[in-house]
C-alpha cells in the first residue's frame, strides 16, 4: 500500500472518529456554555493522552510552532463552538470542507506541495457539493452562525498546515498532546467566566470527548505525517455523510435533498481522488 492511500484511510478513520465526536459535543454545547465544553474537551484530552505518553511528550523540539499552534486552533474553536448549537449538524460539517481549499493553497504557498491538476478538481467539485447543502440556508435567520462557522475555517485550515510543519520535528503524539494542553490553558478564562455544574452523565461524555478528539488528532497527524496534506483533504468531504446520518439519529434532522445531493457530488470526488491517489499521480513529476 502506497504512503498516500495509508495516508487517505488514517484521515478518513480521522474524520468518522472526529464526526462522531462533533455529535457529542453538540449534546453538551447545547446542555452547557460552550467554552466551558471546549476546555472540558481538549483537558480531558490531555489526561487520557499522559499516561501513554511520558514525559518526554512534554519536551517538543519546536516550542514556538506548538504555541503559535495553539492560539490559532483555540481561535478557530471559539468560532466554531459559536455556530455549533446553533445550526444544523450536517450544515456545521459542510462548511468546513472550505477548510481544504485554504490547506491545499497553503501547502502550495507555504509547504512547498506541488499541486497536481486531480487534486484541484476534487476540491473543487467537492466544494461544489458543500454549496449545494448550505446554499439555501445562508439567508435565513440563523445566517449569522453560519458566518462565525465560515470564520473558522481559515482558522483551521492555519492550524493544520501549521501542524503538518510541526511533523518534521515533532512525533504525532507530542504535536497532538501540546495541542490540548494549550487550548486548555488559553480556554480556561473563557469556560470560568461561565462556568455551570455538571452531572455525572456529562462529565463522562466529557471525558469520552477528551479520549475521542485525542485518538482522531493522532490519527490525522499521522496521515499528515506520511502524506502530503493536500493529498489527504479528498477524503475529508466524506465527514458530511457521516455528519448527515448522525443529525438524524441523535438530533432527528432529516437530510434535506439538497443535502442528499451534495453528499452524492461529495461522494463522487472523494472517491475519484482515492483513486487518482492509488494510481501514484501524486508523486509523478
Amino acid at each position: 500500500m502506497s504512503p498516500a492511500v495509508k495516508g487517505l484511510l488514517l484521515a478518513a478513520g480521522a474524520g468518522f472518529t472526529f464526526s462522531v465526536l462533533n455529535a457529542l459535543l453538540r449534546v453538551l454545547a447545547t446542555e452547557l456554555p460552550p467554552f466551558q465544553v471546549q476546555f472540558l474537551r481538549y483537558g480531558f484530552g490531555l489526561l487520557v493522552m499522559l499516561p501513554f505518553l511520558g514525559v518526554a511528550a512534554l519536551r517538543p523540539r519546536a516550542l514556538g510552532g506548538q504555541l503559535w499552534r495553539g492560539v490559532i486552533h483555540t481561535a478557530a474553536l471559539i468560532c466554531w463552538f459559536i455556530a455549533l448549537p446553533n445550526i444544523p449538524f450536517a450544515d456545521v460539517t459542510a462548511i468546513g470542507f472550505t477548510g481544504p481549499i485554504c490547506i491545499m493553497l497553503g501547502a502550495a504557498l507555504f509547504l512547498g506541495e506541488r499541486m497536481i491538476w486531480q487534486r484541484w478538481a476534487a476540491a473543487g467539485l467537492g466544494l461544489a457539493g458543500v454549496l449545494i447543502v448550505v446554499g439555501p440556508n445562508l439567508g435565513g435567520t440563523g445566517g449569522v452562525y453560519y458566518l462565525w462557522m465560515a470564520l473558522a475555517t481559515p482558522l483551521f485550515a492555519a492550524s493544520f498546515l501549521i501542524t503538518k510543519a510541526l511533523t518534521r520535528r515533532d512525533t504525532p503524539e507530542v504535536i497532538v498532546a501540546w495541542q490540548s494542553l494549550t487550548v486548555t490553558l488559553f480556554s480556561l478564562p473563557l469556560a470560568l467566566w461561565d462556568w455551570a455544574p455538571l452531572s455525572l452523565a456529562q462529565w463522562g461524555l466529557a471525558v469520552l470527548c477528551g479520549a475521542l478528539g485525542s485518538f482522531g488528532h493522532v490519527l490525522l497527524t499521522h496521515a499528515y505525517k506520511i502524506a502530503d496534506i493536500s493529498a489527504a483533504q479528498g477524503v475529508k468531504f466524506l465527514d458530511l455523510v457521516w455528519a448527515a446520518l448522525l443529525g438524524w439519529l441523535v438530533f432527528a434532522e432529516v437530510p434535506t435533498g439538497f443535502t442528499i445531493a451534495g453528499a452524492l457530488v461529495i461522494f463522487a470526488a472523494t472517491t475519484w481522488i482515492t483513486r487518482a491517489e492509488a494510481r501514484g499521480f501524486g508523486n509523478r513529476t
